[in-house]
C-alpha cells in the first residue's frame, strides 16, 4: 500500500468521525452524563428503584458511545503517527502493522457509523426474541434450533448475556418455538432486522432417501421495555395456565407445576415462560415478554394504519428476508439487501454482523424513500 493511499484513507476515516461526532452529539451527550453521575451520587437514588435503574442504565450507554468514540480517535491520531515515523525511516515492518491497524481502524469506524444509524424510539433497549419453527416438519424445528444457536453465538462472542425465557422442543428433533433475551444497550435495534421469514434449504439429514428439503422459520424481534414504559394490561384480559416444566423429549425437569402461560385475550397473544423454579418467578418474566408483544402490535397497527392512508400495497420489509442454502451450493443470502456469502457455516456459527449492518443501512434508506 503506498504512502499516498494511506493518506486519503485516514483523511476519509477522519471525516466520517467528524460526521459521527456531530451525529452523537458528543457536546450533549458530556453534559448528560455530568447530570447522570450527580443523580448517581445522590445517597437516596435507590428509594425509587425503577428510576434508579432507568439512571444508571442511561449512565452506562452514554459512557460506552463516549469511550467508544474517543478510543477510536486516539487509535486514527496514533496512527498517523505511526505512518509518518514509518515513512521517513523506511520501515517496512512499520509499514505493514500501520496497514493491519489502518484495516482494523476502517472496520471500527464503519461500525460506529452504523450505530448512528440506530435513532428509532426503541433502538437502544434490549432485545426479546421468539423463534418458531414453519413448514417443513422436523426440518423446520432443526432448522429453528439453528437460529436459535445463531444469534446466541453472535451475542457470545459479544460478551452480551443471554437469559432464556421459554423453550418447547420438538418430538424429534430441534424446536417448536423458543423465547429469549439478549441483554446489551441497542440489541433491539441492532437483531430488529432479523425479523421476518428464514428459509433453508439442504439435503435433509432426517429423509433416509437423502432429498432436498425446503423448510422455514419466523423470527420475532420486540424490545424490552423498562419499568417506566406506559404499557397497562387489565387482569381481566389475561388467562393464567399453569403446566409442568419439561425438556428435551418429554422429560420432566419440575415436578411442580411452575411453568406458566398467559394469554391476551383481545388480541390471542400467548407467551410462556418455564426458566424460573417458582411459579410467581415465571409469570413475573412472562407479563415482561407479554408487555412487550402488545407494544409491538401497537406500534405494528400504526404502522399498517399510516400505509393504509398512504396507499401502501406492498408487503412488511420483515416478511421472507434471507435465504440459507447448502444444497446444491452454498450460499447465505439476505433478499433485501442484496447481501451474501458463500460460508454458511460461519453465518451459523454466529458471524452476521456483516448482515445486520447492511439490514441496518437498508432499512435507514427504506425509511428515507418513504418520508419523501
Amino acid at each position: 500500500m503506498a504512502g499516498p493511499d494511506f493518506e486519503t484513507q485516514i483523511k476519509q476515516l477522519q471525516a466520517t468521525m467528524h460526521t459521527i461526532e456531530q451525529v452523537l452529539d458528543l457536546g450533549a451527550i458530556r453534559t448528560e452524563i455530568a447530570d447522570l453521575a450527580e443523580q448517581v451520587a445522590a445517597p437516596d437514588l435507590w428509594d425509587d428503584q425503577a428510576n434508579a435503574q432507568r439512571v444508571t442504565g442511561r449512565l452506562s450507554v452514554l459512557q460506552s458511545d463516549l469511550d467508544r468514540f474517543t478510543e477510536l480517535q486516539t487509535r486514527l491520531d496514533d496512527l498517523s503517527l505511526m505512518i509518518e515515523m514509518a515513512q521517513e525511516e523506511g520501515d517496512a515492518d512499520s509499514m505493514a502493522d500501520s496497514e493491519r491497524e489502518l484495516a482494523k481502524i476502517h472496520r471500527a469506524v464503519e461500525a460506529l457509523e452504523v450505530r448512528t444509524l440506530l435513532s428509532g424510539e426503541y433502538d437502544s433497549r434490549e432485545a426479546l426474541i421468539t423463534i418458531r419453527s414453519g413448514a417443513g416438519g422436523v426440518d423446520a424445528a432443526d432448522f429453528a434450533e439453528m437460529l436459535m444457536r445463531m444469534y446466541t453465538r453472535w451475542a457470545e462472542r459479544k460478551n452480551y448475556p443471554v437469559e432464556v425465557y421459554d423453550t418447547s422442543y420438538a418430538e424429534e428433533a430441534g424446536l417448536k418455538s423458543a423465547t429469549f433475551a439478549v441483554h446489551a444497550p441497542y440489541a433491539y435495534g441492532t437483531l430488529s432486522v432479523e425479523a421476518g421469514t428464514h428459509r433453508l434449504v439442504r439435503i435433509s439429514p432426517f429423509d433416509n432417501q437423502g432429498r432436498r428439503q425446503t423448510s422455514f422459520a419466523a423470527v420475532e424481534v420486540v424490545p424490552v421495555l423498562e419499568q417506566t414504559d406506559e404499557i397497562d394490561i387489565p387482569d381481566e384480559d389475561i388467562r393464567v395456565d399453569v403446566y409442568r416444566s419439561s425438556g428435551p423429549g418429554g422429560q420432566s425437569v419440575n415436578t411442580t407445576d411452575s411453568a406458566v402461560r398467559l394469554t391476551h385475550i383481545p388480541t390471542g397473544t400467548v407467551v410462556s415462560c418455564q426458566n424460573e423454579k417458582s411459579q410467581l418467578q415465571n409469570k413475573a418474566s412472562a407479563m415482561v415478554i407479554l408487555k412487550a408483544k402488545i407494544l409491538a402490535l401497537k406500534k405494528a397497527e400504526e404502522r399498517a394504519h399510516l400505509d393504509e392512508l398512504r396507499g401502501d400495497v406492498q408487503g412488511s420489509w420483515g416478511d421472507q428476508m434471507r435465504n440459507y442454502v447448502l444444497h446444491p451450493y452454498q450460499l447465505v443470502k439476505d433478499l433485501r439487501t442484496e447481501f451474501e456469502t458463500g460460508n454458511p457455516q460461519a453465518v451459523f456459527d454466529g458471524d452476521i454482523d456483516p448482515f445486520l449492518e447492511a439490514g441496518i443501512r437498508w432499512r435507514r434508506g427504506a425509511d428515507k424513500a418513504e418520508q419523501n
